[in-house]
Protein backbone atom coordinates (compact mmCIF):
# COMPACT_ATOMS: atom_id res chain seq x y z
CA UNK A 1 0.00 0.00 0.00
CA UNK A 2 3.03 2.24 -0.31
CA UNK A 3 3.04 3.15 3.37
CA UNK A 4 -0.67 3.96 3.51
CA UNK A 5 -2.58 3.11 6.67
CA UNK A 6 -4.14 -0.33 6.71
CA UNK A 7 -7.89 -0.84 6.97
CA UNK A 8 -8.66 -1.84 10.57
CA UNK A 9 -11.01 -4.82 10.89
CA UNK A 10 -12.88 -5.96 13.99
CA UNK A 11 -14.34 -8.97 12.17
CA UNK A 12 -12.17 -11.88 11.05
CA UNK A 13 -11.54 -11.75 7.31
CA UNK A 14 -12.08 -15.07 5.49
CA UNK A 15 -10.25 -15.75 2.22
CA UNK A 16 -9.61 -18.91 0.25
CA UNK A 17 -5.85 -19.49 0.30
CA UNK A 18 -2.47 -18.44 1.59
CA UNK A 19 -1.68 -16.21 -1.38
CA UNK A 20 -4.93 -14.32 -0.75
CA UNK A 21 -4.07 -14.06 2.95
CA UNK A 22 -0.58 -12.76 2.22
CA UNK A 23 -2.02 -10.19 -0.16
CA UNK A 24 -4.68 -8.98 2.30
CA UNK A 25 -2.18 -8.85 5.18
CA UNK A 26 -0.63 -5.86 3.38
CA UNK A 27 -4.00 -4.10 3.19
CA UNK A 28 -5.80 -4.81 6.47
CA UNK A 29 -5.05 -4.92 10.17
CA UNK A 30 -6.93 -7.81 11.76
CA UNK A 31 -7.43 -11.56 11.87
CA UNK A 32 -7.28 -13.37 8.52
CA UNK A 33 -8.55 -16.95 8.20
CA UNK A 34 -8.18 -19.19 5.14
CA UNK A 35 -10.47 -21.99 4.03
CA UNK A 36 -7.59 -23.71 2.22
CA UNK A 37 -9.83 -23.89 -0.81
CA UNK A 38 -12.33 -26.73 -0.56
CA UNK A 39 -10.61 -28.20 2.53
CA UNK A 40 -13.18 -26.37 4.68
CA UNK A 41 -15.86 -28.79 3.43
CA UNK A 42 -14.29 -31.79 5.20
CA UNK A 43 -12.12 -30.30 7.96
CA UNK A 44 -14.28 -30.47 11.11
CA UNK A 45 -11.68 -28.69 13.25
CA UNK A 46 -11.54 -25.81 10.78
CA UNK A 47 -15.34 -25.63 10.70
CA UNK A 48 -15.40 -25.47 14.49
CA UNK A 49 -12.84 -22.66 14.45
CA UNK A 50 -14.91 -20.65 11.98
CA UNK A 51 -18.02 -21.11 14.14
CA UNK A 52 -16.19 -20.00 17.28
CA UNK A 53 -14.54 -16.98 15.66
CA UNK A 54 -17.82 -16.06 13.96
CA UNK A 55 -19.62 -16.14 17.30
CA UNK A 56 -16.88 -14.13 19.02
CA UNK A 57 -16.24 -11.37 16.50
CA UNK A 58 -18.15 -12.03 13.27
CA UNK A 59 -16.78 -12.91 9.83
CA UNK A 60 -16.15 -10.85 6.70
CA UNK A 61 -15.98 -13.17 3.67
CA UNK A 62 -13.98 -12.25 0.55
CA UNK A 63 -13.68 -15.11 -1.96
CA UNK A 64 -12.84 -15.29 -5.66
CA UNK A 65 -15.64 -14.11 -7.99
CA UNK A 66 -16.03 -17.53 -9.62
CA UNK A 67 -18.29 -20.52 -9.01
CA UNK A 68 -15.83 -22.14 -6.57
CA UNK A 69 -15.56 -18.92 -4.57
CA UNK A 70 -19.32 -18.61 -4.29
CA UNK A 71 -19.63 -22.23 -3.19
CA UNK A 72 -17.05 -21.68 -0.44
CA UNK A 73 -18.73 -18.40 0.56
CA UNK A 74 -22.13 -20.08 0.99
CA UNK A 75 -20.66 -22.94 3.00
CA UNK A 76 -18.79 -20.66 5.42
CA UNK A 77 -21.87 -18.46 5.88
CA UNK A 78 -23.99 -21.53 6.60
CA UNK A 79 -21.65 -22.98 9.23
CA UNK A 80 -20.98 -19.66 10.96
CA UNK A 81 -24.57 -18.45 10.78
CA UNK A 82 -25.66 -15.82 8.22
CA UNK A 83 -26.40 -13.31 11.00
CA UNK A 84 -22.69 -13.33 11.93
CA UNK A 85 -21.40 -12.78 8.39
CA UNK A 86 -20.78 -9.79 6.13
CA UNK A 87 -20.04 -10.39 2.45
CA UNK A 88 -17.41 -8.49 0.47
CA UNK A 89 -17.51 -9.13 -3.27
CA UNK A 90 -14.39 -8.88 -5.41
CA UNK A 91 -15.13 -7.52 -8.89
CA UNK A 92 -15.07 -9.92 -11.83
CA UNK A 93 -11.86 -8.93 -13.66
CA UNK A 94 -10.68 -11.00 -16.65
CA UNK A 95 -7.09 -12.22 -16.45
CA UNK A 96 -4.71 -14.57 -14.63
CA UNK A 97 -2.33 -14.22 -11.71
CA UNK A 98 1.35 -13.80 -12.56
CA UNK A 99 2.34 -16.94 -10.64
CA UNK A 100 -0.02 -19.12 -12.70
CA UNK A 101 0.68 -20.53 -16.14
CA UNK A 102 -2.98 -20.67 -17.13
CA UNK A 103 -6.01 -18.57 -16.15
CA UNK A 104 -8.72 -20.13 -14.02
CA UNK A 105 -11.62 -22.03 -15.57
CA UNK A 106 -13.74 -18.87 -15.85
CA UNK A 107 -10.87 -16.62 -16.94
CA UNK A 108 -11.19 -14.30 -13.93
CA UNK A 109 -8.60 -12.94 -11.55
CA UNK A 110 -8.72 -14.36 -8.05
CA UNK A 111 -8.51 -12.17 -4.97
CA UNK A 112 -4.71 -12.24 -5.06
CA UNK A 113 -4.63 -10.65 -8.53
CA UNK A 114 -7.20 -7.87 -8.07
CA UNK A 115 -5.87 -4.30 -7.60
CA UNK A 116 -5.51 -3.05 -4.02
CA UNK A 117 -8.06 -0.26 -4.30
CA UNK A 118 -10.73 -2.58 -5.72
CA UNK A 119 -10.23 -5.00 -2.80
CA UNK A 120 -10.33 -2.19 -0.25
CA UNK A 121 -13.47 -0.78 -1.84
CA UNK A 122 -15.15 -4.19 -1.66
CA UNK A 123 -14.26 -4.43 2.04
CA UNK A 124 -15.37 -0.87 2.83
CA UNK A 125 -18.69 -1.41 1.03
CA UNK A 126 -19.37 -4.56 3.06
CA UNK A 127 -18.42 -2.91 6.35
CA UNK A 128 -20.57 0.14 5.63
CA UNK A 129 -23.56 -2.15 5.16
CA UNK A 130 -23.74 -3.34 8.75
CA UNK A 131 -25.79 -0.49 10.26
CA UNK A 132 -27.67 0.04 7.01
CA UNK A 133 -28.94 -3.54 7.03
CA UNK A 134 -30.72 -2.84 10.31
CA UNK A 135 -32.22 0.43 9.04
CA UNK A 136 -33.66 -1.13 5.92
CA UNK A 137 -35.20 -4.24 7.46
CA UNK A 138 -38.70 -2.73 7.23
CA UNK A 139 -38.59 -2.11 3.45
CA UNK A 140 -36.88 -5.10 1.88
CA UNK A 141 -36.11 -5.30 -1.81
CA UNK A 142 -38.24 -8.07 -3.33
CA UNK A 143 -38.48 -10.18 -6.49
CA UNK A 144 -41.28 -7.84 -7.55
CA UNK A 145 -38.84 -4.93 -7.37
CA UNK A 146 -36.37 -6.80 -9.57
CA UNK A 147 -39.17 -7.33 -12.11
CA UNK A 148 -40.37 -3.72 -11.91
CA UNK A 149 -36.80 -2.49 -12.42
CA UNK A 150 -36.35 -4.73 -15.49
CA UNK A 151 -33.75 -6.94 -13.81
CA UNK A 152 -35.82 -10.14 -13.91
CA UNK A 153 -38.55 -11.75 -15.99
CA UNK A 154 -38.16 -9.77 -19.23
CA UNK A 155 -36.47 -10.52 -22.55
CA UNK A 156 -33.44 -8.32 -21.86
CA UNK A 157 -33.37 -8.68 -18.07
CA UNK A 158 -30.21 -10.84 -18.03
CA UNK A 159 -28.22 -8.21 -19.90
CA UNK A 160 -29.69 -5.42 -17.76
CA UNK A 161 -28.87 -7.34 -14.59
CA UNK A 162 -25.24 -7.89 -15.70
CA UNK A 163 -24.83 -4.19 -16.49
CA UNK A 164 -26.49 -3.27 -13.20
CA UNK A 165 -24.19 -5.54 -11.20
CA UNK A 166 -21.15 -4.25 -13.06
CA UNK A 167 -22.20 -0.69 -12.25
CA UNK A 168 -22.38 -1.60 -8.54
CA UNK A 169 -19.01 -3.39 -8.66
CA UNK A 170 -20.62 -6.77 -7.90
CA UNK A 171 -19.88 -10.12 -9.59
CA UNK A 172 -22.11 -10.84 -12.61
CA UNK A 173 -22.86 -14.43 -11.55
CA UNK A 174 -25.14 -13.63 -8.60
CA UNK A 175 -28.34 -15.67 -8.71
CA UNK A 176 -31.62 -13.82 -8.17
CA UNK A 177 -31.76 -15.10 -4.58
CA UNK A 178 -28.15 -14.07 -3.87
CA UNK A 179 -28.78 -10.75 -5.61
CA UNK A 180 -31.68 -10.00 -3.27
CA UNK A 181 -29.59 -10.89 -0.23
CA UNK A 182 -26.71 -8.69 -1.37
CA UNK A 183 -28.92 -5.74 -2.30
CA UNK A 184 -30.82 -5.90 0.98
CA UNK A 185 -27.49 -5.96 2.83
CA UNK A 186 -25.77 -3.15 0.94
CA UNK A 187 -28.52 -0.74 -0.14
CA UNK A 188 -31.85 0.76 0.73
CA UNK A 189 -34.78 0.09 -1.57
CA UNK A 190 -35.15 3.84 -2.16
CA UNK A 191 -31.51 4.39 -3.10
CA UNK A 192 -31.60 1.59 -5.68
CA UNK A 193 -34.92 2.76 -7.12
CA UNK A 194 -33.47 6.24 -7.54
CA UNK A 195 -30.32 4.87 -9.13
CA UNK A 196 -32.38 2.87 -11.62
CA UNK A 197 -34.73 5.75 -12.32
CA UNK A 198 -37.65 3.74 -10.96
CA UNK A 199 -40.69 5.45 -9.50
Amino acid sequence: MNGAQKLALTRALVVEGRYDAARLANLVDGTILTTDGFAIFKDKAMQSLFRRVGAAQGLLILTDPDAAGFRIRRFVADIAGPQRVLHAYAPAVPGKERRKEQPGREGLLGVEGIPDEALLQALRTALAAEPQAQRTAGEPITYTDLYDWGLSGTADSAARRRAFLQGLGLPPRLSKQALLQVLNTLYTRESLAAQLGAK
